[in-house]
């Protein structure tokens, strides 16, 4: 297939520049990652973002897919000795999957139908003579037709009215029209299946016991409760337009009268709607509906997954990690500020045992003993009792000897996000990185790493698992699988990563990489040492260039001999730079230092066959701020004081609150009493909004208005108005 009509196709769809496209779709055939073609090939692409050439290189896949099985379409006719030169002409022009089925439904392949039955039987030329509908007697006309299996003229009738049923459903008008009254008009039911009103599943879908709504306003979030419910057998669903308009609208094609041969078309044409087009349209509506939705939640969980992975990191700190609970007790483990375990033990401060004095003191211990930083607390169960009371702890109102902590800084305090934590601990990963310890120790580590750096300890997990997905396992999981791992791979790629101390599962997310070439690196350091230089990467075994040239421009490595390897200036570069601090006669890191030399810079002169005006404007941004992380500082936060239980709650309140996840509904804060509350979109301006993301992000910190307190289902209704 010639490359040069897929690239029109996609730029035409995509309203993107054919030659941009071209050269993309070049580079990713050459074996170039997403990042890396959208960070160093901007000449090549007119600076294409990610998004683009994402949308670029999943376009290109479905076209493939089309000529596929335009290939089996091909063959199958040209067997049946069907294929005529203005099919094949046909077949060639369409792109479109839908059409194309529509194109090959006359000739597919199959099972024996009750108009294959009547052809059998020789009625075909019956059932055009009542299309033609110029006989004024068609039991007369029939009778010519009753022989063998077919025993009468009624028999004769029938077996001709199955054809004509089934060619109208195959046909290609039939089939565009009904979709037309589809999409216009077509309303989704949802009714409670009787044998499971009594079940305690079915209460969870009370709401679409009895719902109907236009399907193209049906909200992804709606759909996918009532697909669930479906699956479950709870809920029946049906999508369906206006029947008797539909069928009028087809008989005006096919019924030419009031004539007794109208009257049997138009009985065919019934029988066809009924049991052939409708069923089938339905079918196609309700699979290109689901496949809508499950974008949208696709789209929505990407989302919350890059801002999630993006958090604030405090960085290298000394953390103490605390995975709070009651019964079982506060896990707490002291990490130095690479991360690596030095102590873990448990402490009882709250129900049943309530050893607080005994916890306190073991607490103040460890912090002077490890010299603690920062204290990271797991926002799950007992999460605010416990932030509570390491809050007293440090201010002392605890009979404590606290003169050997005199002149230490006291720990920041904050809360973090354990979803995904428990997944974590029983992995294989966490397995390999603390053999000798149990699940408990390993998801406080996670707990206090996650404070550190989100984004490193984050991929180490299955992003299902991590909870800001929306009806996550009701979407295609393939899809769903290839969306989240493009998002982790851009941010990754997009904050960089320490060659030095990444983990090999971080660095399996680098551009080029993969697990076995992140393995190979991680071996390579701990035989050698320490990387000195990005040019050492060379000598990995099995990273041979290709690999190199993706890579080495998002790996940094802090203190290296040039100054350059610590920076997203890719080493293909280096010399320009060079160039550029021979001109001055300084050194690069002299450039990087002075901002009046860079300042004096005519980036115009630099520029060659290879580098252009975009890639040298990137290189001077990076001079300006070299190995800067584009992540966000961190910030403590504190729950309102006087607020613990949803008990505790008025209407009208004002309180601080933390935003958890982000629906297309709206966004879920918590605020300390261990039930979220929602924001509804509806609550979140005083205008318009297209989505929840346009006012909030997950994990910001903000305050919330109290509107309801819903005590029988549990829930809270939060605003952003008015504060």
């Amino acid at each position: 297939m010639d490359k040069n009509i897929f690239a029109k196709l996609i730029a035409n769809a995509l309203n993107l520049q054919e030659r941009a496209v071209a050269n993309t779709l070049a580079l990713l055939e050459e074996g170039c990652t997403i990042p890396f073609i959208s960070r160093y090939r901007k000449e090549r692409t007119g600076g294409l973002d990610e998004v683009q050439i994402a949308a670029i290189s999943d376009r290109f896949d479905k076209l493939q897919e089309i000529q596929k099985r335009k290939e089996t379409v091909v063959k199958t006719i040209k067997d049946l000795d069907k294929m005529t030169p203005d099919l094949e002409k046909r077949i060639d022009a369409c792109w479109d999957a839908t059409e194309l089925e529509d194109i090959y439904l006359p000739y597919k392949p199959k099972r024996r139908t009750r108009a294959q039955v009547a052809r059998e039987q020789g009625l075909e030329p019956l059932a055009q003579l009542l299309m033609l509908q110029r006989e004024r007697d068609p039991e007369r006309a029939a009778e010519r037709f009753v022989k063998g299996d077919v025993k009468d003229t009624e028999t004769a009738i029938k077996g001709a009215q199955d054809i004509i049923a089934e060619t109208v459903s195959e046909d290609e008008r039939s089939r565009q029209q009904l979709r037309n009254a589809f999409s216009r008009q077509a309303m989704i039911s949802s009714k409670l299946v009787k044998a499971k009103a009594d079940s305690d599943e079915a209460s969870k879908y009370s709401d679409y016991f009895d719902w109907q709504e236009p399907l193209k306003r049906c909200s992804s979030h709606r759909l996918l409760a009532m697909r669930r419910g479906e699956n479950e057998g709870i809920l029946r669903i049906t999508i369906s337009p206006n029947d008797e308009e539909a069928v009028d609208r087809l008989k005006r094609h096919y019924v030419y009268g009031n004539t007794p041969c109208g009257q049997l078309v138009g009985e065919a044409v019934d029988d066809g709607y009924k049991r052939l087009l409708k069923p089938a349209i339905e079918t196609e509506f309700s699979t290109l509906s689901k496949e809508r939705a499950d974008e949208e939640a696709i789209r929505v969980f990407a989302e919350n997954l890059r801002q999630l992975l993006l958090g604030a990191p405090l960085g290298q700190k000394r953390v103490m990690g605390i995975d709070p609970g009651f019964r079982t007790g506060c896990k707490i483990v002291c990490l130095d500020a690479q991360g690596n375990l030095l102590h873990h033990e448990a402490i009882f401060p709250h129900p049943p045992v309530n050893k607080r004095t005994e916890a306190a003191i073991a607490v103040q211990k460890m912090i002077q003993k490890y010299q603690i930083e920062a204290i990271s607390i797991g926002n799950g169960t007992a999460s605010r009792e416990t932030n509570d009371f390491i809050k007293d702890v440090l201010a002392g109102r605890y009979n404590i000897d606290t003169k050997k902590n005199d002149g230490l800084v006291k720990p920041q305090v904050f809360t973090v996000s354990e979803d995904g934590a428990s997944v974590y601990s029983a992995s294989k990963i966490a397995r390999d990185e603390f053999p000798d310890e149990d699940v408990t120790v390993r998801g406080a580590v996670s707990i206090g790493r996650r404070l550190m750096d989100p984004l490193a300890e984050l991929v180490k997990i299955d992003p299902k698992s991590i909870g800001v997905g929306q009806y996550q396992h009701d979407v295609d999981q393939t899809k769903l699988k290839h969306s989240l791992d493009q998002t982790v791979e851009s941010c990754v790629n997009l904050v960089g990563v320490n060659l030095n101390t990444a983990s090999q599962h971080l660095l399996m997310y680098v551009s080029g990489l993969g697990p076995s070439l992140a393995k190979n690196i991680v071996d390579y350091r701990k035989e050698n040492g320490a990387f000195t230089s990005r040019a050492q990467l060379k000598k990995v075994p099995r990273l041979g260039p290709a690999a190199f040239q993706q890579c080495a421009g998002f790996l940094r490595i802090p203190g290296a001999k040039n100054p350059l390897d610590n920076t997203a200036v890719h080493p293909e570069s280096y010399t320009v730079v060079e160039q550029m601090a021979k001109d001055l006669s300084c050194s690069v890191a002299d450039l990087i230092a002075d901002k009046e030399k860079r300042e004096s810079i005519d980036i115009r002169r630099y520029v060659t066959d290879e580098i252009g005006i975009p890639t040298l404007t990137d290189i001077m941004k990076e001079l300006e701020k070299p190995g800067r992380d584009p992540r966000e500082q961190i910030e403590e936060f504190e729950f309102d004081k006087n607020v613990a239980t949803v008990d505790d709650l008025v209407e009208g309140m004002i309180l601080p609150g933390i935003v958890t996840n982000i629906t297309n509904f709206g966004a879920f804060v918590d605020i300390g009493v261990h039930q979220d509350g929602l924001i509804h979109i509806s609550q979140m301006a005083n205008r318009r909004i297209a989505h929840p993301t346009d006012v909030v992000k997950l994990h910001q910190h903000l305050r919330v208005r109290v509107i309801e307190i819903d005590h029988r289902r549990n829930r809270i209704s939060l605003s952003l108005k008015g504060i």
